[in-house]
């Protein structure tokens, strides 16, 4: 929002530089982002009356003026202009001046005779576009002479650029800053004039029909006997100044009175109304329509149109039509003041690519109620300027009115809250200066916000409100009166912690990626076209195509981590993450499965991975835990194994498929782990028991078995389990052997047993009875030969 401090001082009378007015506004809670003044160019610029004008003797088409310019002697131009008399007072770029452009301009002959400077047109003074310019700038009869140009036109005040927030639309408006500035230096706030005299008239009423509930209110007066014209310069310079170039008058006064009090107005040619009728309806989607820019643009579903009965005339909150603008004859118009639904214009406008400052301040949700203000205030511009007659009729159709809120706070809530002592009146003087009306009664404020607020809702923003006025820098800094106290983690969190320390303690490294990834990336891991995990949440407006659905795997986040680490010549890598896969179901909203994955490459590390998945079940208590060959088609066939807590699968762990290693470019074997938390976390086993330090000796048995290829060394665990009974107290595998010495499809697989009775020592004729038990076993059940 650009805040032209000369157009704001016409409602509050302050004396202070930009700077100053900056930092206050700033420190009351409307950011200033930045000052500028795109006048300051502007040098040696001044006002010249023209005595005298005689025809160049050398030149048909040059004119000698003399000029005075103040207490100075007179000077003498050259000129080709043609539009001036003698009596005129013009702008006058002097020797040594700057136009607007950054042109200089120095004296000089002309066919022989000195040229003191130049006269100027709005052109070169940056008051119109380029080409725009007929000839030079007139200025009023009883403008001084002498006097600086931005002094004169009002053009060095400053522009403050402010940043307004989403909850403050009343601030984008010049009255509404205005209001503002009041509060803050306490000074008066000077509204406009919004009175008129409408002048009686039989024609027939325009009707206006709302057939759409995101239109809460439609205005619309008529105007006869228009003149159009060139706008004042007062009302040219204000525009020009807030960053908006003059048209014609009545489009000029609409965007003016936009700027000043903060509503969109638009003005119709109401020829183009050939029903009688204005209907806000929205569009069934596919409708052609060509703005006032000249561009045609495809209309979307739930776009809002202001028509007659046949045609569209307008984008409602963002653009009128080129058919309907004001022409040069246009002689009757209808001025419409409406609200629309603040999400309806900004998705409109997002569709549409099509930004205007009317859909600026109607998508911050503006007061429905600023409708009828803006309409009285453009219909005393009219009549001030005397560019048409305003019909004494109005229509208002206003389906759903806004009504200001009640609230009550007590004073010495604020104070607590602040750390203040204000009285109750002094908090009352700084929210009525806001425009908020309140009353004090005895510790209690009684409160009616206006509907220009919508953000004040609860005490909470009242509080705001007083303690941004009163100033942030006169609160003194207290300690907050609470009992800080630090909770404990949750019981996942500890466990989290304990999971994470057992990993680091085993050498890995913490990866992080996104939860989003691309459709490709499944193919690269090979799922099949008919996996579930290809059931994925789509993104609706992704990043790109490699971000545009949630992963249901974290495996190929994890071969990414491997393949960028050996991308970049690391010899190994040992990584771990833990994430979220999201799985679609049957509510609206996925499942979110927190996920441990472990990463491996360097040299074959299938029995480290495996012992990494150990420590984890022994660190965690877990019971029960069973493995079985794996069928995951991202992983080896022969070099992977699902882990069963009972009958849950808990992880899955091996080497990666060849081929996916290949499609992520790795010559090193990757071995991948991918574990289920929140089964983790159920099962785990925290609390520790002391075991008593065994007093009687253990005996030991090493025990080597020649059995088939295919039989995994879980059964051979098994039988020891249920043989050994209460004397085996532990077992190890310390050595797998197949070779040449073997037949063909056998291997050797040898451990080491150790029994112990807690009560006593054991004899040999007890383990020896125990041991052959497994030995038998292992031979009737797995065909096992002892060597």
């Amino acid at each position: 929002m650009k805040l032209p401090i000369n157009w704001l001082k016409d409602y509050v009378d302050i004396d202070v530089d930009g700077k100053t007015l900056g930092d206050a506004l700033t420190l009351s809670g409307s950011k200033v982002e930045g000052l500028e003044n795109p006048f300051d160019i502007l040098k040696n610029i001044v006002t010249g009356n023209i005595t005298k004008i005689e025809k160049h003797p050398e030149a048909d088409k040059l004119q000698v003026c003399t000029v005075e310019i103040g207490e100075e002697e007179p000077i003498v131009i050259v000129t080709a202009a043609t539009n001036m008399k003698e009596g005129d007072t013009v702008p006058v770029a002097l020797h040594q001046s700057t136009l607007f452009d950054g042109s200089e301009i120095k004296k000089g002959k002309l066919r022989d005779i000195l040229s003191n400077g130049m006269f100027c047109s709005e052109e070169e003074l940056g008051l119109k576009e380029k080409g725009t310019c007929d000839g030079l700038m007139i200025l009023p009869l009883d403008t001084p002479a002498g006097k600086d140009i931005k002094e004169v036109l009002g053009l060095n005040g400053g522009i403050l650029d402010l940043e307004i927030t989403s909850n403050r639309p009343d601030c984008l408006s010049i009255l509404g800053l205005a209001r503002e500035v009041s509060a803050v230096y306490g000074a008066p706030l000077k509204k406009p004039d919004f009175t008129f005299n409408p002048q009686k008239s039989d024609v027939d009423p325009v009707k206006v029909s709302i057939d759409t509930p995101l239109s809460r209110r439609y205005m619309a007066r008529e105007v006869v006997d228009v003149v159009i014209g060139e706008s004042p310069d007062f009302i040219k310079s204000r525009l020009l100044e807030a960053g908006i170039r003059p048209i014609s008058n009545m489009v000029d006064l609409t965007n003016f009175v936009m700027l000043e009090i903060g509503q969109p107005l638009h003005a119709f040619d109401k020829r183009e109304i050939t029903s009688g009728v204005i209907r806000v309806k929205e569009a069934a989607g596919g409708e052609k329509f060509t703005t006032l820019d000249g561009n045609e643009r495809t209309l979307r579903e739930n776009t809002l149109l202001i028509m007659d009965d046949d045609n569209i005339i307008g984008l409602a909150g963002l653009m009128g039509g080129l058919d309907s603008e004001i022409k040069e004859d246009t002689t009757t118009v209808i001025l419409e003041s409406a609200n629309f639904d603040g999400v309806t214009i900004r998705n409109a406008s997002s569709y549409l690519n099509l930004r205007t400052d009317a859909s600026t301040r109607f998508d911050k949700d503006i007061d429905p109620n600023l409708a009828e203000l803006a309409l009285d205030r453009i219909c005393h511009l009219i009549e001030k300027l005397g560019i048409g007659k305003v019909l004494d009729y109005t229509v208002d159709v206003y389906p759903m009115r806004r009504e200001p809120n009640q609230l009550s706070v007590s004073s010495d809530y604020i104070n607590r809250f602040l750390g203040t002592d204000l009285s109750g009146q002094k908090m009352a003087e700084i929210l009525n200066s806001l425009e908020i009306d309140t009353k004090v009664d005895g510790d209690v404020l009684e409160i009616t916000t206006p509907t220009f607020r919508n953000d004040l809702f609860i005490k909470e923003d009242i509080v705001e409100e007083v303690a941004r006025i009163y100033g942030y820098n006169n609160i003194n800094p207290t300690v907050p009166h609470v009992n800080a106290e630090r909770g404990g983690r949750y019981p996942y969190q500890i466990l989290r912690r304990k999971l994470e320390n057992s990993l680091v303690a085993q050498g890995l490294y913490e990866s992080i990626s996104y939860s989003f990834i691309s459709r490709k990336d499944l193919q690269k891991i090979l799922l099949p076209e008919d996996s579930p995990l290809r059931n994925m949440v789509e993104i609706r407006n992704p990043l790109g195509e490699d971000f545009s659905v949630m992963r249901t795997t974290m495996i190929s986040s994890m071969m990414e981590s491997l393949a960028r680490n050996e991308a970049r010549s690391n010899e190994e890598a040992s990584l771990y993450e833990i994430g979220k896969i999201y799985l679609k179901n049957e509510s609206p909203l996925p499942e979110e499965r927190e996920v441990l994955t472990v990463g491996l490459y360097g040299k074959d590390l299938f029995y480290h991975l495996k012992g990494i998945v150990e420590v984890i079940i022994e660190e965690f208590g877990l019971t029960g835990i069973t493995y079985e060959r794996a069928d995951h088609p991202s992983f080896h066939p022969g070099k992977s194994a699902h882990v069963l807590l009972g009958k849950k699968k808990l992880a899955t762990f091996g080497e990666i498929h060849p081929k996916v290693s290949q499609n992520y470019n790795m010559e090193k074997a990757s071995f991948i782990m991918e574990l289920d938390l929140m089964t983790l976390y159920n099962a785990a086993v925290t609390e520790k028991k002391y075991v008593e330090i065994p007093k009687y000796p253990s005996v030991t048995r090493d025990i080597a078995v020649l059995i088939d290829d295919a039989v995994l060394v879980q059964e051979i665990e098994m039988i020891f389990k249920k043989q050994g009974g209460s004397l085996l107290e532990s077992y190890t595998l310390f050595d797998v052997y197949k070779g040449k010495q073997l037949p063909e499809g056998k291997k050797s697989v040898a451990y080491n047993l150790v029994y112990r009775n807690k009560e006593r020592t054991l004899t040999d004729k007890e383990v020896n009875k125990v041991h052959d038990k497994i030995v038998r076993t292992l031979e009737h059940m797995l065909g096992a030969v002892l060597r």
